[in-house]
């Protein structure tokens, strides 16, 4: 095999951003991704305002698209739904992001695809899941983040509820709903019948909260913010330089020692307020203060080094443009350059997961809409006639 996920064929049905990027994850692995999209505007992405290339491609739209190929259908028609049906036939997975009901209603659900291939396996991503009293409310990264509790410990103690600079609810339900589409898979290929899979932006936001529900049900009282601190341990957290920040994940005795010996403090081992993590998590503030102290006689990058030379986990805190340029970020070929044939060669970020001996790749940058419209259809056994016929009634473009 190139790939671990050649022999996968995935239609992708959903837009913007959590469903494309679970697509796009496949896709990097190997699989076939056709996006299904509306007649006419195609991915609400493509024409969302926002950053563009110099070219007025949208720069979203390219993020969480790449290895797919298009097809625009307008489901509304029964030409339209007819192809898409004939795509299924073949299909492996089908992803969508409908809000509950939706799906349903176009003739796009599980059980009407499952009547047409056994095998399917068909993923619901959406805001609140397909089930409970939210089921039907639009949901956003925004929304989720809020109502999870993600934004009530996001941020500095005292201040504002605060969204989380990623959309962290959005891209990690994209990896588990990967994760679903997988085990569907890999059930699959032991029983031979597809499944169902529902995941939401809900969900995954909440599943993300592992420290602070275990927090919460340990002491019986609903966690606050802490800016950089870590629930559990200490010094773990950003402090202040003489020229910026660093941060420090002095997370056990051994490592708290060794902190404490290249900041020349050796007294703070043995301060009553410090002498277990327990005690350390207690008293926060004031050992966060203590080590500022000190760090602020030294920029970022001396103490960075000096830390690393001892065994202490550091690092300066970095803005993207930084982050990107950074050596070790190319050596792991996280940013790589694809070539767009609108836009020429654009940079992009690369594929996080290594495999040993069927690695991912981007074949392919982002689809322009329908640019394989027609390949797709004669796949499906429609002649040069049929697509004539279904994109002047508008089934198709």
């Amino acid at each position: 095999m190139t790939f671990a996920l050649e022999n996968l064929t995935v239609l992708d049905l959903t837009q913007v951003m959590a469903g494309p990027y679970c697509c796009q994850l496949l896709g990097d692995l190997g699989a076939d991704v056709i996006k299904v999209e509306p007649v006419g505007g195609g991915d609400a992405t493509r024409q969302a305002t926002g950053h563009r290339l110099p070219r007025g491609t949208s720069a979203a739209f390219l993020a969480v698209n790449r290895n797919k190929r298009s097809i625009a259908l307008d489901l509304k028609t029964d030409a339209g739904l007819d192809t898409f049906y004939r795509l299924v036939r073949d299909a492996d997975v089908v992803v969508e992001s409908f809000r509950p009901g939706v799906a349903t209603r176009l003739g796009v659900d599980y059980p009407a695809l499952r009547e047409r291939n056994e095998r399917i396996v068909h993923a619901s991503l959406s805001g609140f899941g397909q089930t409970g009293p939210y089921a039907g409310r639009p949901g956003y990264d925004l929304i989720a983040q809020a109502m999870s509790g993600i934004m009530s410990v996001t941020g500095e103690p005292g201040g504002p509820p605060t969204k989380s600079g990623v959309p962290v609810a959005d891209l990690s339900a994209g990896l588990f709903c990967a994760v679903g589409i997988l085990s569907a898979c890999l059930s699959r290929a032991a029983t031979g019948r597809g499944q169902a899979v529902d995941t939401s932006l809900y969900d995954a936001a909440l599943a993300l909260s592992i420290w602070e529900t275990s927090e919460l049900w340990a002491t019986g009282e609903a966690p606050g913010r802490l800016g950089s601190a870590h629930r559990v341990n200490a010094p773990y957290e950003a402090l202040p330089t003489r020229d910026g920040h660093i941060t420090v994940g002095a997370n056990n005795e051994r490592l708290w020692r060794r902190l404490c010996a290249v900041l020349d403090r050796p007294e703070l081992p043995a301060d009553e307020r410090f002498a277990t993590n327990t005690d350390r998590v207690r008293h926060r503030a004031e050992l966060a203060a203590e080590l500022a102290t000190t760090l602020r006689t030294r920029d970022t990058e001396g103490w960075t080094e000096l830390l690393l030379a001892a065994g202490v986990p550091a690092g300066p805190i970095r803005d993207y443009a930084q982050s990107c340029a950074d050596p070790h970020t190319l050596a792991r070929e996280m940013v790589v350059e694809v070539d767009h044939p609108g836009e020429g060669p654009v940079r992009a970020l690369g594929v996080p997961v290594k495999l040993s001996g069927t690695p991912g790749r981007i074949r392919r940058p982002a689809p322009a809409l329908g640019e394989h419209t027609d390949e797709l259809l004669r796949a499906t056994g429609r002649t040069d006639e049929e697509i004539r016929a279904l994109r002047a009634e508008g089934a198709v473009a």
